[in-house]
């Protein structure tokens, strides 16, 4: 029975399949990601377009609001939009802080 001799790869070889097994695992990582960034965009998008349009009423409201007037009730001002960032968040109104408000 003959046996034949089993050769070594070289250090060359042996180094260029450990950077392209490297890259090409990078590569397919980076594709993943745009792929799930660009379906998450998509669900966002179409979650976006089923609400209703109270917030940019709310916007429109506070941009055209005059600029001259003091905050009468700073406290309730802080006290509602600390209100409405924590729902949006997803948190509790405990955990957020407000260091300052400005108008614009």
């Amino acid at each position: 029975m003959i046996l034949l001799e089993a050769q070594t790869p070289s250090t060359v070889t042996v180094v260029g399949l450990g950077i392209g097994t490297v890259f090409f695992g990078l590569i397919c990582l980076i594709a993943i990601c745009y792929l799930l960034g660009f379906i998450m965009t998509k669900l966002s998008k179409s979650k976006a377009d089923k609400e209703p349009a109270t917030a940019d009423a709310v916007t429109a409201t506070a941009v055209n609001a005059p600029a001259s007037e003091p905050i009468v009730n700073r406290q309730e001002l802080i006290a509602a939009v600390s209100a409405v960032i924590a729902e949006e968040l997803g948190q509790d109104v405990e955990a957020i802080r407000i260091k300052s408000i400005k108008k614009l």
